[in-house]
């Protein structure tokens, strides 16, 4: 692993665990009940973890199932005896009791893990957020809920992500390389998933209920920690940033998001956005993304990053030395610009301390800007 980030906020981060059991009926496992697992980073006083030890970055299973899944090289007993499997947050920390902070909420993507992004989370913890990032059952590398009940990834979410899968991801490889408007373009994402993705587009509709589900719990459980009167920020990896934007779309609730390289899957054609959004991506997928930049009543940002690859926008560009896979870009370079763009969104539509974002590029990130295109 990399020099894992240093968050920059002026709090240090509490974080803890809760799970929602028995939420619904199990889709991948019909006869049991779907259980969702959040984990909570929050702002502390730093004062108050003065002498407490760090958290630990995963468990032991976790580690396994990273190899197994991620092939990421990761020698667990090795790194727990030098100390390198910590993370900059304390487990359970005292809470800040005299003060209430804006929710984000965060989704992983698929064959990915809840703390994928603990970097970004804590970040953002650190500057006076809580950040609730969701575990998806099944669509998760391993699931892990608070009883100590573990759980793999579905060996059907991998087979079933194209159907049939050859022509499946032909036809991706040809949007790929498609040329067009971005509204073509989002019409030719949408023939191909309604074609070949039906399975995966049902994964976002189960990552929306798994967000609500924990956002349900916090509101019962959190409001002691949680300021919900200016609205809730969205934010997710890849399929779990599809969910932000499906979330975007169809919730009042939720009034601005981010979508780090997800491809936009789901029954969103012909819907109109109406929350301030922006759309990270790589040259890589940007043909399969470009839904966010049409039919919307608020301004829409495009940040395209050079040199990036679809993993480079998780906890993995520190941890991956293939830069096939994460890209060439250098992580800590790549998590400055990340953590950047969700700050101004944030810090402008749920902490209102500026009238707009600053979202501006640079030699490593091009934004474009759209304007809306459809009057309120």
């Amino acid at each position: 692993m990399t020099q894992r980030p240093v968050p920059t906020g002026r709090y240090k981060v509490g974080t803890f665990t809760y799970t929602v059991y028995d939420d619904r009926e199990e889709v991948i496992v019909p006869g049991t009940m779907r259980s969702i697992p959040a984990r909570v980073y929050y702002p502390v006083d730093p004062s108050s973890v003065e002498g407490m030890e760090k958290a630990r970055y995963m468990t032991r299973e976790m580690a396994a199932a990273l190899k197994k899944f991620m092939h990421v090289p990761i020698d667990y007993d090795k790194s727990d005896a030098a100390g390198d499997n910590v993370t900059e947050c304390y487990e359970n920390a005292p809470r800040i009791t005299d003060e209430r902070f804006p929710l984000i909420m965060f989704n992983h993507g698929l064959a990915s893990f809840r703390e994928a992004n603990s970097f970004l989370c804590i970040e953002l913890a650190s500057n006076g957020y809580v950040v609730i990032a969701v575990g998806h059952p099944y669509d998760s590398i391993l699931t892990e809920l608070d009883d100590g009940t573990k759980t793999e990834l579905s060996k059907s979410i991998t087979k079933r992500q194209y159907e049939p899968y050859l022509p499946g991801v032909i036809s991706v490889l040809k949007l790929t390389n498609s040329r067009g408007t971005e509204r073509e373009l989002a019409d030719k994402f949408d023939e191909l998933q309604n074609k070949y993705c039906r399975f995966i587009m049902s994964r976002v509709d189960e990552s929306v209920r798994d967000t609500l589900a924990a956002l349900r719990y916090a509101k019962e459980n959190l409001q002691d920690m949680i300021d919900f009167s200016t609205g809730i920020g969205v934010t997710g990896h890849s399929l779990g940033g599809a969910a932000a934007y499906m979330l975007c779309l169809e919730y009042d609730g939720f009034i601005c998001g981010l979508n780090m390289d997800g491809a936009l899957f789901g029954s969103n054609k012909g819907k109109i956005l109406r929350k301030p959004f922006v759309q990270i991506s790589c040259k890589t997928n940007i043909n399969a993304e470009t839904r966010a930049f049409v039919d919307h009543t608020e301004v829409v940002y495009g940040a395209l990053f050079q040199r990036m690859q679809h993993l480079g926008f998780s906890d993995m560009k520190h941890m991956i030395p293939i830069k096939a896979m994460v890209g060439k870009l250098d992580p800590n370079v790549a998590h400055e610009n990340v953590c950047r763009l969700h700050m101004e969104m944030f810090d402008t539509y749920l902490k209102k301390s500026k009238a707009h974002p600053d979202i501006t590029g640079n030699s490593d990130v091009v934004i474009r800007e759209y304007q809306p295109d459809i009057a309120e």
